[in-house]
């Protein structure tokens, strides 16, 4: 599935702050139509637990349902050098995955070296926390016809039995999730090239409060959660036979949606722009950071 891709060979500048941010927007619809689908089945608890089935023991494979999807998935696009493109990470170890089988493209220097990578932790909030939230509504549904069918207490929860779905649709919601988050370094870079006198100081001391005050826009933020709960006021709307929407019935917590923006996204993305930012004098001699400097915005 694409995320809203970046040509970066033929494409303009990809740290102009105005085209990095039209692909952080378009990612919004991505993420929200991958959740209104993912909303549409039950918990299912098991996907997320390590071990949990014993198919997966039997290939030697002692994690989740959804780390061997990832796992699966992930080894066929390294192999399709996906994960060569400054803009893609993988939720798999890259020491777990095969080499590239096609020739790399000579992508320009855009970012600076790092390590940087904060999909463990989208891994873990997103199985732990938004899951549980999104999928209430249909969770809540299978137990009433459970209990229909006389299945009641405990086993009248959660599980529905489509992994194969929901863990489909899980990891589209992750590669988009992560490739916002991680989108956060060309805007550290972009903002950083612009004004490095500004970062500088805060970088060798460093100060990650200071970095932080640095790269926060209280008010784009404010836009971004408000443009966001309308599209998804919109997208999870039922529609009549004859386009009208229905106004009666959501296909997704809406709350739920704004609030993985608000308290997951947003706070990440920007740990993940300070995480760069302090590395981003590694391997420089001093002369070169005084050259850096001397630059004013």
């Amino acid at each position: 599935m694409s995320h809203n891709q970046f040509n970066f060979t033929l494409s303009g500048n990809p740290l102009d702050l105005d085209t990095i941010r039209g692909i952080l927007t378009r990612l919004e619809d991505t993420i929200i139509f991958d959740l209104i689908e993912r909303a549409q089945f039950a918990h299912n608890p098991r996907l997320y637990q390590k071990g949990a089935f014993q198919e997966l023991k039997d290939l030697g494979f002692e994690g989740s349902m959804l780390e061997w999807f990832l796992k699966e998935t992930e080894t066929f696009h390294a192999k399709a050098r996906r994960y060569t493109s400054p803009d893609e990470y993988p939720f798999t170890p890259i020491s777990d995955l095969p080499k590239p089988l096609l020739k790399p493209i000579p992508y320009p220097k855009i970012l600076y070296p790092n390590n940087v990578n904060a999909n463990p932790s989208i891994l873990s909030f997103y199985t732990r926390s938004i899951v549980p939230r999104i999928t209430r509504h249909a969770t809540l549904n299978l137990a009433t016809k459970k209990r229909a069918n006389g299945i009641q207490g405990d086993d009248e929860y959660e599980d529905d039995g489509n992994y194969g779905s929901a863990g489909v649709i899980d990891l589209e919601v992750l590669q988009a999730i992560s490739k916002r988050v991680h989108y956060g370094k060309f805007v550290s870079e972009s903002k950083f090239i612009d004004n490095p006198a500004a970062f500088i100081p805060h970088i060798i001391k460093p100060n990650r409060e200071a970095l932080e005050a640095l790269i926060t826009k209280p008010e784009v933020e404010r836009r971004l959660l408000q443009r966001l709960r309308k599209k998804a006021l919109v997208y999870a709307q039922d529609f009549a036979p004859d386009g009208s929407p229905n106004g009666n019935t959501t296909k997704i917590d809406v709350d739920g949606v704004v609030e993985l923006y608000e308290n997951y996204i947003i706070p990440l993305t920007k740990e993940v722009e300070v995480d760069y930012l302090l590395v981003r004098l590694e391997g420089l001699t001093q002369e070169e950071i005084d050259e850096l400097e001397k630059k004013k915005s």
